[in-house]
Protein backbone atom coordinates (compact mmCIF):
# COMPACT_ATOMS: atom_id res chain seq x y z
CA UNK A 1 0.00 0.00 0.00
CA UNK A 2 1.29 3.47 -0.92
CA UNK A 3 1.95 5.69 2.08
CA UNK A 4 1.11 9.38 2.33
CA UNK A 5 4.81 10.25 2.34
CA UNK A 6 5.39 8.26 -0.83
CA UNK A 7 2.44 9.93 -2.55
CA UNK A 8 3.46 13.47 -1.59
CA UNK A 9 6.01 14.15 -4.38
CA UNK A 10 3.59 12.91 -7.04
CA UNK A 11 0.80 15.03 -5.61
CA UNK A 12 3.02 18.12 -5.46
CA UNK A 13 4.09 17.57 -9.06
CA UNK A 14 0.47 17.22 -10.13
CA UNK A 15 -0.50 20.48 -8.44
CA UNK A 16 2.42 22.35 -9.99
CA UNK A 17 1.74 21.00 -13.49
CA UNK A 18 -1.98 21.81 -13.33
CA UNK A 19 -1.95 24.95 -11.19
CA UNK A 20 -2.57 27.41 -14.03
CA UNK A 21 -5.62 25.43 -15.10
CA UNK A 22 -7.26 24.72 -11.77
CA UNK A 23 -6.67 28.19 -10.32
CA UNK A 24 -7.93 30.06 -13.38
CA UNK A 25 -11.28 29.99 -11.60
CA UNK A 26 -10.76 32.65 -8.96
CA UNK A 27 -12.80 32.26 -5.79
CA UNK A 28 -15.48 33.47 -5.77
CA UNK A 29 -15.61 32.97 -9.51
CA UNK A 30 -15.25 36.08 -11.63
CA UNK A 31 -13.23 37.93 -8.98
CA UNK A 32 -9.51 38.72 -8.95
CA UNK A 33 -8.25 37.19 -5.72
CA UNK A 34 -4.61 36.92 -4.66
CA UNK A 35 -3.78 33.90 -2.52
CA UNK A 36 -0.66 33.80 -0.37
CA UNK A 37 1.26 31.48 1.87
CA UNK A 38 0.42 32.48 5.47
CA UNK A 39 4.07 33.41 5.97
CA UNK A 40 3.87 35.96 3.14
CA UNK A 41 0.45 37.48 3.83
CA UNK A 42 0.31 41.15 4.87
CA UNK A 43 -2.06 43.14 7.10
CA UNK A 44 -2.95 40.01 9.01
CA UNK A 45 -6.20 39.70 10.97
CA UNK A 46 -6.29 39.50 14.75
CA UNK A 47 -5.02 36.39 16.51
CA UNK A 48 -8.28 34.48 17.06
CA UNK A 49 -9.36 34.62 13.41
CA UNK A 50 -5.82 33.97 12.21
CA UNK A 51 -5.68 30.80 14.30
CA UNK A 52 -8.83 29.56 12.57
CA UNK A 53 -7.48 30.44 9.14
CA UNK A 54 -4.22 28.52 9.45
CA UNK A 55 -5.50 25.58 11.48
CA UNK A 56 -4.57 22.29 9.82
CA UNK A 57 -7.39 20.44 11.54
CA UNK A 58 -10.85 19.89 10.10
CA UNK A 59 -12.80 23.16 9.95
CA UNK A 60 -16.03 21.13 10.06
CA UNK A 61 -15.03 19.55 13.38
CA UNK A 62 -13.92 22.92 14.75
CA UNK A 63 -17.23 24.53 13.83
CA UNK A 64 -19.26 21.69 15.30
CA UNK A 65 -17.52 22.21 18.63
CA UNK A 66 -19.00 25.73 18.86
CA UNK A 67 -22.69 25.05 18.24
CA UNK A 68 -25.59 22.78 19.05
CA UNK A 69 -26.71 22.38 15.45
CA UNK A 70 -24.31 22.29 12.50
CA UNK A 71 -25.79 22.34 9.02
CA UNK A 72 -24.60 22.50 5.41
CA UNK A 73 -26.78 24.50 3.03
CA UNK A 74 -26.16 23.82 -0.64
CA UNK A 75 -25.94 27.07 -2.62
CA UNK A 76 -24.98 25.88 -6.09
CA UNK A 77 -23.41 23.03 -8.06
CA UNK A 78 -22.31 23.26 -11.69
CA UNK A 79 -19.65 22.40 -14.25
CA UNK A 80 -16.94 24.87 -15.35
CA UNK A 81 -14.77 24.42 -18.42
CA UNK A 82 -11.04 24.90 -17.85
CA UNK A 83 -8.40 25.29 -20.56
CA UNK A 84 -7.79 21.53 -20.58
CA UNK A 85 -10.40 19.93 -18.31
CA UNK A 86 -13.86 20.33 -16.87
CA UNK A 87 -14.34 20.99 -13.17
CA UNK A 88 -17.31 20.51 -10.87
CA UNK A 89 -17.90 23.35 -8.43
CA UNK A 90 -19.88 22.96 -5.23
CA UNK A 91 -20.76 26.04 -3.19
CA UNK A 92 -22.24 25.79 0.30
CA UNK A 93 -22.90 27.76 3.45
CA UNK A 94 -21.82 26.31 6.79
CA UNK A 95 -24.37 27.26 9.43
CA UNK A 96 -24.01 27.15 13.20
CA UNK A 97 -27.38 27.19 14.97
CA UNK A 98 -28.88 28.53 11.71
CA UNK A 99 -26.35 31.39 11.45
CA UNK A 100 -24.13 31.34 8.32
CA UNK A 101 -20.48 31.36 9.40
CA UNK A 102 -18.62 30.21 6.31
CA UNK A 103 -19.08 30.34 2.56
CA UNK A 104 -17.20 27.42 1.02
CA UNK A 105 -16.49 26.33 -2.52
CA UNK A 106 -14.92 23.13 -3.80
CA UNK A 107 -13.32 22.74 -7.23
CA UNK A 108 -13.17 19.10 -8.38
CA UNK A 109 -11.73 17.85 -11.69
CA UNK A 110 -14.10 15.76 -13.76
CA UNK A 111 -11.84 12.71 -13.58
CA UNK A 112 -11.94 12.79 -9.79
CA UNK A 113 -15.72 13.27 -9.74
CA UNK A 114 -15.99 10.11 -11.83
CA UNK A 115 -13.85 8.08 -9.42
CA UNK A 116 -16.37 6.15 -7.27
CA UNK A 117 -13.94 5.41 -4.44
CA UNK A 118 -13.35 9.15 -3.97
CA UNK A 119 -16.84 9.39 -2.47
CA UNK A 120 -17.61 12.78 -4.02
CA UNK A 121 -20.73 11.93 -5.99
CA UNK A 122 -24.08 12.96 -4.57
CA UNK A 123 -22.67 14.80 -1.55
CA UNK A 124 -25.77 16.95 -1.32
CA UNK A 125 -25.84 18.70 2.05
CA UNK A 126 -23.32 16.40 3.70
CA UNK A 127 -20.14 18.11 4.99
CA UNK A 128 -17.19 17.45 2.68
CA UNK A 129 -14.74 18.05 5.53
CA UNK A 130 -15.80 14.87 7.29
CA UNK A 131 -14.79 12.86 4.22
CA UNK A 132 -11.51 14.68 3.55
CA UNK A 133 -10.19 14.45 7.10
CA UNK A 134 -11.46 10.98 7.98
CA UNK A 135 -10.25 9.15 4.87
CA UNK A 136 -6.62 8.08 4.66
CA UNK A 137 -6.92 8.26 0.86
CA UNK A 138 -6.97 12.07 0.91
CA UNK A 139 -3.67 13.87 1.40
CA UNK A 140 -3.98 17.45 2.74
CA UNK A 141 -1.72 20.03 1.12
CA UNK A 142 -0.61 23.50 2.16
CA UNK A 143 -2.98 26.25 3.27
CA UNK A 144 -3.14 29.58 1.44
CA UNK A 145 -4.97 32.70 2.66
CA UNK A 146 -6.55 35.73 1.00
CA UNK A 147 -7.97 39.06 2.09
CA UNK A 148 -11.24 40.12 0.49
CA UNK A 149 -11.28 43.92 0.51
CA UNK A 150 -13.71 44.40 -2.35
CA UNK A 151 -15.56 41.44 -3.79
CA UNK A 152 -18.93 42.00 -5.44
CA UNK A 153 -20.03 38.36 -5.34
CA UNK A 154 -19.29 38.08 -1.63
CA UNK A 155 -20.88 41.43 -0.90
CA UNK A 156 -24.06 40.38 -2.70
CA UNK A 157 -24.16 37.15 -0.72
CA UNK A 158 -23.58 38.90 2.60
CA UNK A 159 -26.37 41.40 1.90
CA UNK A 160 -28.75 38.54 1.17
CA UNK A 161 -27.73 36.97 4.49
CA UNK A 162 -28.46 40.29 6.27
CA UNK A 163 -24.94 40.51 7.67
CA UNK A 164 -22.93 43.73 7.88
CA UNK A 165 -19.32 44.00 6.75
CA UNK A 166 -17.36 46.14 9.22
CA UNK A 167 -13.85 44.90 8.40
CA UNK A 168 -12.07 43.04 5.58
CA UNK A 169 -13.02 39.42 5.19
CA UNK A 170 -10.46 36.62 5.11
CA UNK A 171 -10.52 33.23 3.49
CA UNK A 172 -8.37 30.15 3.12
CA UNK A 173 -7.95 27.41 0.58
CA UNK A 174 -6.33 24.03 0.70
CA UNK A 175 -5.42 21.39 -1.84
CA UNK A 176 -6.31 17.75 -1.21
CA UNK A 177 -4.68 14.95 -3.17
CA UNK A 178 -6.38 11.70 -4.12
CA UNK A 179 -4.50 9.14 -6.21
CA UNK A 180 -2.40 11.83 -7.93
CA UNK A 181 -5.49 13.96 -8.57
CA UNK A 182 -6.37 17.09 -6.65
CA UNK A 183 -9.33 19.13 -5.50
CA UNK A 184 -9.36 22.59 -3.94
CA UNK A 185 -11.47 23.63 -0.97
CA UNK A 186 -11.84 27.39 -0.40
CA UNK A 187 -13.57 28.94 2.60
CA UNK A 188 -14.44 32.53 3.53
CA UNK A 189 -15.30 33.50 7.10
CA UNK A 190 -18.44 35.64 7.07
CA UNK A 191 -18.98 38.68 9.35
CA UNK A 192 -21.05 36.74 11.89
CA UNK A 193 -18.24 34.21 12.21
CA UNK A 194 -15.62 36.90 12.75
CA UNK A 195 -17.73 38.50 15.47
CA UNK A 196 -18.40 35.16 17.16
CA UNK A 197 -14.77 34.05 17.03
CA UNK A 198 -13.73 37.32 18.68
CA UNK A 199 -16.36 36.81 21.38
CA UNK A 200 -15.21 33.24 21.96
CA UNK A 201 -11.70 34.49 22.67
CA UNK A 202 -13.01 37.13 25.11
CA UNK A 203 -15.08 34.54 26.92
CA UNK A 204 -12.11 32.19 27.18
CA UNK A 205 -9.88 34.97 28.53
CA UNK A 206 -12.45 36.01 31.12
CA UNK A 207 -13.06 32.45 32.25
CA UNK A 208 -9.33 31.84 32.54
Amino acid sequence: MTTACARLPAFAAFVMSNQMDVTRFSFPYGESIQWFSPAKAENLPSAPLWDWLVSKDSLTAKLKAHCRDFRVQLVDEQWHQGSNHRYWTREVLLLLDDIPWVFASTLIPESLMQTPEAGLQNLGDRPLGELLYSSKDYLPGNIEVARFDCCSHLNDLIRKLHQAVTEPLWGRRRYFGFQEQTLIVSEVFLPEAISAITQIQKTNLNSG
